[in-house]
């Protein structure tokens, strides 16, 4: 009998000695939550819409009027980064002609780029393929084009800043107004890119983009710095100047050509 009494006591021991345990292990797991929550170390898909419109009128002693849009999209996997970019630019003014002062389109284009960024399993390195097209009524060409891949990337990034770079072989094709192949602009190229990007606590944001695609007989380059400064949560104005450069335009075209604008951006999502 005592036996039983004694293996009953050390049972209910026991019992209660493990019911303790189990309370403060429930106590800690409450109050230390988030050491025991597993962290996903994958980044979440990621995709952004961001529009661009800006559209000027002057009046008086120079009569003009221009529109400038653009979409710009992002999209991020744990495979892939791809960025896709569609910019439209049209320009109206007043000009002399036989018959007094006409309206006249004096600026008129359509650029598209897409870059597709494949990850590598070591971080931050990858493969990408590029792909642009351009039809820019005054710059002597139907139509600039030109392919791309090769080595990309992240530099770094963090929550104030990143810098990305790529470069790769690829090859270049176009056509003269006149429906001739634009030999200049043919053939095998090595295109380099970078992006700078930078974030203040107020919100605004600095973008810094360049490109070079260098041929045999011609270099073409492309600088954009734009600078934008929320007005509302998904509504922001931005300034940007862009410059492009050609070693060997057309007869009827200037080397340099550089557009400053003032636009309103609406981020879709």
């Amino acid at each position: 009998m005592v036996h039983r009494i004694i293996v009953s006591a050390l049972v209910s021991l026991v019992l209660s000695s493990f019911s303790a345990n189990a309370a403060d292990k429930d106590l800690i797991r409450t109050l230390y939550h988030a050491d025991f929550v597993e962290y996903d170390d994958e980044p979440k898909d990621r995709f952004t819409l961001d529009g661009e419109l800006g559209v000027i009128f002057a009046s008086g002693n120079t009569n003009a009027s221009s529109i400038k849009s653009s979409l710009k999209s992002e999209h991020e996997t744990n495979v892939f980064a791809n960025q896709y970019w569609v910019e439209f630019l049209y320009k109206q003014s007043e000009v002399d002609g036989e018959q007094g002062r006409v309206k006249q389109t004096t600026a008129q284009r359509l650029y598209t780029y897409v870059q597709s960024d494949y990850k590598l399993k070591v971080e931050n390195q990858r493969l990408f393929v590029y792909g642009d097209y351009e039809d820019d009524r005054f710059n002597g060409y139907d139509y600039r084009s030109s392919i791309a891949g090769g080595w990309s990337q992240l530099v770094w990034r963090n929550e104030i800043s990143d810098f990305r770079f790529s470069v790769g072989p690829g090859y270049s094709l176009a056509k003269l107004e006149s429906g001739e192949k634009a030999e200049n602009i043919h053939g095998f190229i090595v295109r380099a890119s970078a992006e700078y990007h930078y974030i203040w606590p107020t919100g605004a944001k600095l973008r810094q983009f360049v490109s070079t695609e260098a041929g045999e007989d011609n270099i073409k380059s492309r600088t954009e710095t734009s600078l934008s400064a929320n007005l509302f949560e998904s509504l922001a104005l931005k300034l940007s100047f862009i410059m492009q450069h050609n070693s060997n335009p057309t007869d009827s075209n200037t080397a340099l050509n550089t557009e400053t604008s003032v636009a309103v951006v609406y981020r879709f999502f």
